[in-house]
């Protein structure tokens, strides 16, 4: 198959458009970034293979920390403008001071972080100074990046910080603290802005971004598609199972809901309208497919690996912890997009357009070697995570300059460009990295993690499930607009902490706010993944994030059955998970041909009902109710009642209509 017309007429269609048209740079605004973002790249990728310890270095990782954020700070002052928008045709003189600002305390801090770790009382003065600059300077450069409503919260938590003690009441009193010890070490303590959040972000999450983008710029996206024809074009709705697996396999390594719409989607979209999806289906399930690979191990657009720090867990309890979840996901969004085609009677793809898996095969398999290298890596070598990662990203670098997809191979030009736009890329959570760490530590000094804590308990007192409610609601808006490491970070710091506490199982607590956290991709009214895509559709964006909502419905309700039930993440008897995956994936399948209102044929409102109501009773965890396994067994009952009816129905049907003709 070919996708060179398709891909030109979706290229031809979203010109000008302002969603995910680049940045309106100069030469020299871009020259500049690209020039520090790669210098991001770089310090990660020597910290990876410790280049500074074998060159007799004794550093720190804080020097690589250190380094990066102070590289971060001049590329968001280079970049974006102070009033917002897109536009940075020249660099206003007050931005190069504060780049310059940035980078010069950056530098400054670097080579006397050793004494500060050894002498931090001596080195008080001195720390206090830089941070009265980098602080403000982070504030700015959140409000550049991630926009005012988060730095908004920022602001409430560093301005609590110096009042908290001020406050009425016993619950969200907080602990007095020395303004200027305070200030000295928010700006420079390791376990403060310098500490876990961007450590991560600096020694792992670069490189899995860098990694992202040598696959972009080896037509990833494209072999990932083709890929998908071959295993789904001859089946009915082959174009949305298309779709749905090229966007899911490259999500899972985009790390981006949005990037990755705008990658594979300028494909698969018009594939699908071509098929016969209308337009807010096709970019719906475009905007769902990307948002699922962000939950997909073994990558999870680099939140396992995040999850796996924070939680100071085996890489592969966290990977079996996501199988179960991300397969219900897709079983959904699979199950969907084939009744839809039932329904619309959409056909598979016309024979010359599927390729044949042996070409397809043959031309990118090495675009496979990601996968392979970080499972091998990862669990056979036990190499850390940043380690693994980087061998991952060099084996695809080091193939596509031999070989190459469809004969085109990756300049040493583009090569650099992937190491450059991976640093400029990161800038922005290097940035939230930088304030999650304020936030832990603000939480940690004042007491104020401990009064969420019993907030979030008073709250849910009486109801476990008033309390995961409110935590979902709050996930979703605090994730709004991020990349995926972002808003785990940043949930992770703020909200997961509080359910542990409560006695919700880490990995559980972890999970759901993860899951919520994505969630806003494809939630109205800020469904970024959704309105990109229904930009590439030409669909209405609240009509396509409707309609994410409804392809992506059991990622709004596993959340809740894995915190009630840790047996769906791989947690208890073997019989618990068993039994708690069968009635799960079933009660998947009942609830989607209930929403699609088609199961072996069209059904009536009744039927769709019933069918929906015997899902939910099956996705119900038997062992965490009382009675919940006499519940599972109606809702199994029911639905075997309404698929031999319907089956039956269906077969009478065919047989009068094949005497008839």
């Amino acid at each position: 198959m070919s996708n060179t017309s398709t891909t030109s007429e979706a290229q031809e269609k979203t010109k000008g458009v302002s969603l995910l048209s680049e940045w309106n740079e100069s030469a020299l605004v871009k020259k500049l970034c690209l020039s520090l973002g790669a210098l991001i790249t770089l310090v990660a990728l020597s910290w990876a293979i410790e280049l500074p310890l074998r060159l007799g270095f004794e550093w720190f990782d804080e020097h690589a920390m250190v380094a990066c954020f102070g590289l971060m700070l001049g590329i968001v002052f280079v970049r974006y403008p102070a009033g917002g928008g897109k536009t940075r045709l020249y660099i206003p003189w007050y931005d190069v001071i504060l780049a310059l600002l940035g980078v010069g305390v950056a530098g400054y801090l670097l080579f006397i972080y050793g004494e500060i770790e050894l002498n931090p009382y001596e080195m008080r003065p001195k720390m206090f100074w830089i941070s009265v600059v980098f602080l403000p300077l982070t504030w700015e450069a959140l409000r550049r990046t991630a926009g005012l409503s988060l730095t908004i919260i920022f602001s409430v938590f560093v301005v609590y910080a110096f009042v908290g003690h001020l406050v009425p009441g016993e619950m969200f009193k907080g602990v007095e603290q020395e303004p200027y010890r305070l200030v000295a070490e928010l700006g420079t303590n390791n376990a403060s802005l310098f500490g876990l959040p961007l450590k991560i972000i600096v020694l792992t999450v670069v490189l899995f971004v860098w990694m992202g983008q040598l696959l972009l710029h080896t037509g990833a996206s494209e072999w990932f598609t083709d890929l998908a024809a071959a295993m789904m074009g001859r089946s009915r709705g082959g174009s949305a199972k298309i779709a749905v697996v090229a966007s899911g396999f490259f999500g899972s390594i985009s790390g981006s809901a949005v990037a990755n719409v705008a990658s594979t989607g300028v494909i698969t979209i018009p594939l699908m309208q071509q098929a016969g999806y209308d337009r807010k289906t096709s970019g719906a399930i475009e905007a769902v497919a990307s948002t699922g690979g962000q939950i997909m191990p073994p990558i999870m657009g680099a939140a396992a690996f995040l999850m796996a720090e924070i939680l100071e867990l085996e890489y592969t309890e966290i990977i079996l912890a996501a199988l179960i979840p991300a397969a219900l996901y897709y079983l959904a969004v699979f199950v969907q997009v084939d009744l839809e085609a039932a329904k619309n009677k959409i056909a598979p793809l016309p024979k010359d357009r599927i390729p044949l898996m042996y070409n397809v095969m043959k031309e990118g398999w090495f675009f496979l070697l990601p996968y392979v290298i970080l499972v091998w890596t990862l669990f056979s070598l036990n190499l850390p995570p940043q380690e693994s990662a980087f061998w991952a990203a060099i084996s695809v670098a080091a193939v596509s300059l031999i070989f190459g997809y469809k004969g085109k191979r990756i300049s040493i030009s583009q090569l650099w460009d992937s190491v450059a736009g991976s640093g400029r890329s990161s800038a922005d959570i290097i940035a939230i990295g930088a304030m999650a760490g304020l936030i832990i530590s603000i939480l940690d000094r004042t007491g104020l993690g401990q009064a969420l804590t019993l907030l979030l308990a008073s709250v849910g007192e009486d109801s476990i499930i008033l309390l995961l409610l409110l935590t979902a609601v709050v996930s979703i808006l605090l994730g709004m607009g991020m990349p995926t490491s972002a808003i785990y970070l940043l949930l992770a710091t703020m909200i997961a902490p509080s359910l542990v506490k409560l006695g919700i199982h880490p990995i559980s607590a972890h999970m759901f706010v993860l899951y919520f956290g994505l969630m806003s991709m494809i939630t109205p009214p800020v469904a970024i993944a959704a309105f990109a895509a229904a930009t590439l559709s030409g669909a209405k964006p609240m009509a396509t994030g409707v309609t994410a909502v409804r392809l992506g419905w059991i990622a709004y309700v596993v959340p809740f059955i894995f915190v009630l039930s840790p047996a769906l993440l791989w947690q208890g008897s073997t019989f618990a998970i068993a039994t708690g995956a069968i009635t799960a994936f079933v009660g998947v399948w009942l609830g989607s041909c209930g929403l699609i209102g088609f199961m072996f044929g069209p059904q009536s409102s009744a039927g769709r009902a019933i069918l929906f109501v015997a899902g939910i009773l099956l996705l119900i965890p038997g062992d965490a109710i009382e009675n919940g396994l006499l519940i599972n067994g109606v809702g199994l009952a029911l639905g075997l009642a309404w698929v031999a009816k319907d089956y039956l129905a269906n077969q009478k049907e065919n047989s009068e209509a094949s005497i008839k003709e």
